[in-house]
C-alpha cells in the first residue's frame, strides 16, 4: 500500500455532527496500541499484535502519513480511518484504486460511529482527488464490516479466498452518495 499521492496533508480538522477526524498526536499513541493488541479489533485482521512488541515499536506519533486519520470523540482517540493507494493488491479490480480501511476500538461499537467517520473521510477524498473510485475488502464473516460496506455504497465485484477465510471485494464509484453524507461536513 502506498500513500495517496500530492494531496495537501494534514488537512483541516474534519468535523461531523459528533466527531473530529485528524492527523495523528503523541497523545494518541496509547489508543493506537489498544487497537492494535484488542483481540476483538483484530478478530478478522490476523489477530492481535502482543502489547509488549507494540510499546517498543510504536513511535511517538504513530501513523502519521497522507490518508491515516484518528477519529476522535470528544478529544479521545476512539478510532482510525485509513485511505491509502492499493497497489500491490492481490485482486486486479483494486489495484491501485484508492483503498479504505478503519479500525474502532470496542467501546466505540455500535453507535454509528464508523458510518460517520468513514462518509466524512471519503467525502474529504472526493474533494481532494475527485473522479476515484474506492475500494474496501473484508472478510465475509465480518457481518458489522459488511453492513457498514453497504452503508458507504459499496457494491460487491467479488469473492476470493485468502488468509483461510473467504474475502469481500467491495468498490464505490466517484460520487457515490454513503450514509451521512447529508451531514454537515466542515473543515474546523
Amino acid at each position: 500500500m502506498e500513500d495517496l499521492g500530492l494531496v495537501a496533508w494534514p488537512p483541516e480538522p474534519i468535523r461531523t455532527e459528533r466527531l473530529v477526524l485528524r492527523a495523528s498526536g503523541p497523545q494518541d499513541r496509547a489508543a493506537f496500541i489498544e487497537l492494535l493488541a484488542s483481540p476483538e479489533v483484530n478478530a478478522y485482521l490476523g489477530g492481535p499484535r502482543p502489547r509488549d512488541e507494540l510499546e517498543r515499536e510504536t513511535p511517538e506519533v504513530p501513523e502519521r502519513w497522507p490518508g491515516s486519520f484518528v477519529v476522535d470523540l470528544d478529544g479521545a482517540m476512539i478510532g482510525q480511518i485509513l485511505l491509502r493507494r492499493a497497489t500491490g493488491h492481490r485482486r486486479p479490480a483494486a489495484v491501485d484504486k484508492a483503498d479504505l480501511g478503519y479500525l474502532f476500538l470496542p467501546r466505540a461499537w455500535g453507535s454509528g460511529y464508523a458510518t460517520e467517520a468513514c462518509a466524512a473521510a471519503l467525502g474529504w477524498f472526493d474533494g481532494v482527488l475527485p473522479g476515484e473510485p474506492v475500494v474496501l475488502t473484508t472478510q465475509s464473516a465480518n457481518v458489522g464490516s459488511m453492513r457498514l460496506a453497504a452503508k458507504l455504497g459499496f457494491t460487491e465485484v467479488e469473492r476470493f479466498e485468502a488468509w483461510g477465510a473467504e474475502q469481500w471485494l467491495g468498490m464505490r464509484s466517484p460520487g457515490t452518495p454513503s450514509a451521512g453524507r447529508d451531514r454537515e461536513v466542515r473543515g474546523l
